[in-house]
């Protein structure tokens, strides 16, 4: 055989390569290890799902509460980072917003876990709810933090508040219901203690079973890491046949981060922390 013809079948591909493969040519030498240096890993840009607190700092929640969020979240973080690097379909970004007497974002724009340093956050003031729905629905919008180029995921919301609204919230909130991404995002909240209206935040989520009603310290920190862990992990999925990330969402918060339903979680004394701390 010809060195012509030995040259024209060292191009036919192996019946053993898949038809990404290139196979070198007879005498080709790719190194030690036969790899192709041509070959480069590609980054497949992902969707992005933002996963926003929404956290009351009136004046009430000074003192255990404040220090509780505030640990809660800067632990969270770190999990919440390799959920999204563990995703090949989503990134999970952050987006923190507060209220108090007014409501201003802790981020300026949706942030990655790795780019976020936490710092302790302050209580006081009052509890301008209706200025943090106008904030969130404007917001939640293609022109400002739904705009990734790829695309968005429907985002997470977690409010957590232990009192009433200081502003005319219901008009603000209204506007908000309008918003598609509003309806689109999976809605859960922290009641923190019995003078959290409960029916307020049941407004905002738009079903009483997503309201959590919380009387510790403890119970505050686990149940935002729980819920911030479980709702990035089932909002930043693809959507598939079955059951809808909002009913897996619902059904891991009546089973809760003890797996015991959240109507059996204490709601007196009985769960007092060792310091004695107890939101009545």
């Amino acid at each position: 055989m010809s060195n012509e013809s030995k040259k024209e079948l060292s191009l036919v591909p192996d019946a053993n390569l898949s038809p990404f493969d290139v196979a070198p040519v007879e005498g080709q030498f790719w190194g030690s290890d036969n790899s192709n240096p041509y070959a480069e890993s590609v980054e497949v840009p992902r969707r992005v799902m933002v996963l926003f607190f929404v956290i009351d700092t009136s004046g009430s929640m000074r003192g255990d509460k404040i220090g509780a969020v505030n640990t809660a979240i800067e632990e969270v973080i770190p999990t919440i980072k390799k959920i999204s690097n563990d995703n090949a379909d989503a990134e999970i970004k952050v987006a923190i917003l507060q209220f108090d007497n007014n409501a201003s974002w802790i981020t300026p724009i949706p942030t990655k876990p790795d780019d976020l340093l936490w710092n302790d956050i302050k209580a006081n003031g009052l509890t301008a709810l209706g200025a943090a729905c106008r904030e969130l629905n404007q917001k939640l919008s293609r022109s400002e933090f739904m705009n990734d180029v790829v695309g968005s995921y429907a985002p997470v919301i977690i409010m957590m508040s232990d009192g009433a609204p200081t502003d005319e919230y219901g008009k603000e909130l209204d506007n908000l219901k309008m918003n598609n991404w509003f309806n689109a995002a999976e809605k859960v909240a922290i009641a923190i203690g019995d003078d959290a209206k409960k029916d307020v935040l049941a407004e905002f989520t738009g079903n009483i079973e997503r309201v959590i009603t919380v009387h510790t310290p403890e119970e505050l920190e686990k149940w935002i890491k729980f819920v911030s862990v479980t709702a990035s992990k089932i909002g930043s999925q693809s959507s598939s046949a079955g059951q809808s990330k909002g009913s897996e969402i619902t059904e891991a918060i009546n089973n809760g981060p003890d797996s015991t339903p959240v109507a059996e979680l204490p709601s007196g004394g009985s769960s007092q922390t060792p310091d004695g701390t107890f939101w009545g």
